[in-house]
């Protein structure tokens, strides 16, 4: 698989595939664990983004890297850059 290159100020995520019934097109789901200023208790947030899949490679249940990039529809700022780890 051919990785994305790009600038050096483009934010890349990582996250698992949710959905992947579009074409050409992935849910990813980002899950992060922030620090409660107050209470010192870690809370869990997550949030889903959609992200080009050129080739339709990634499915439900993958581990993925997307990066940053240009908006390709209303929804779609995110792409593919690649799969670290396959569902089992």
């Amino acid at each position: 698989m051919e990785t994305v290159q790009g600038s050096k100020n483009k934010q890349s995520l990582q996250g698992t595939v949710k959905s992947d019934k579009m074409d050409k097109t992935i849910v990813v789901e980002i899950t992060m664990r922030k620090l409660h200023p107050l209470y010192k208790k870690y809370v869990t947030r997550s949030k889903s983004i959609k992200a080009h899949d050129e080739k339709n490679e990634a499915h439900e249940g993958d581990t993925v890297r997307v990066v940053e990039c240009r908006p390709l529809s209303r929804d779609k700022r995110w792409m593919l850059a690649e799969i670290l780890e396959r569902a089992k």
